[in-house]
């Protein structure tokens, strides 16, 4: 069975999410984007295997300490997709931007596309493709259990922001309507930012890409 905590972490507050497989115990590390303490004392505390770093985008709050937790841990990056490359090389300056102390830029091991899946212990985690927030944006979906790590993608009662460079508003209602709720009403989603909430909810009420809008 797949569990997880939800890490706030950042001045951004990003929800930073560890998974893990309570059979093996193994976990991956979803958006580890600074205080690598917090993290490392968790994974500690629950006495899991960290088998590998997953990125749904390479926005600093949510991939600043990739490489530490790489050379902490030693484990490999799975993820985003390639079109976020140009973020990741970006790390430097918006680490000078936002005053963020241990981030660095670094090299995946897997670029992740529509239809990829992930694994660690005995959870499969479904990748999705849906840019937009940035080019390159992954969700991960465990369908067993009918929950998803949906970054920047949506939020409850609101979408992420495309006002970065190559962010695409429509691209990202496309990816929302076309990629996501067609999974289920009944899908709890873990956001990039403040709480969860379900597909079903947002497809009906949320101001952006709920059933009202035209």
């Amino acid at each position: 069975m797949l569990q997880y905590q939800i890490i706030p972490v950042t001045p951004f507050q990003q929800n930073c999410t560890i998974f893990w497989c309570d059979e093996t115990m193994q976990a991956a590390v979803v958006d580890p984007g600074g205080d690598i303490d917090k993290l490392i004392a968790f994974i500690g505390e629950k006495k899991l295997t960290l088998a590998k770093v997953l990125l749904t985008h390479a926005h600093i709050d949510h991939a600043g300490a990739t490489q530490a937790m790489v050379d902490h841990f030693g484990v490999k990056i799975e993820g985003p997709h390639s079109e976020d490359q140009f973020w990741i090389d970006l790390i430097p300056e918006q680490k000078q931007r936002f005053g963020f102390t241990h981030a660095e830029a670094f090299q995946t091991d897997r670029w992740l596309e529509q239809g990829d899946k992930v694994h660690f212990g005995n959870i499969e985690l479904e990748v999705y493709f849906c840019p937009g927030h940035t080019p390159g944006h992954v969700v991960f979906f465990h369908r067993p259990t009918k929950l998803a790590q949906v970054g920047d993608v949506l939020f409850r009662g609101s979408v992420g922001r495309t006002d970065f460079p190559r962010g695409d508003s429509a691209t990202l209602i496309k990816s929302i309507k076309e990629n996501l709720f067609p999974l289920g009403d009944d899908v709890r989603f873990i956001p990039g930012h403040g709480p969860m909430g379900t597909f079903g909810e947002e497809r009906i009420h949320n101001p952006y890409v709920g059933e009202g809008v035209r």
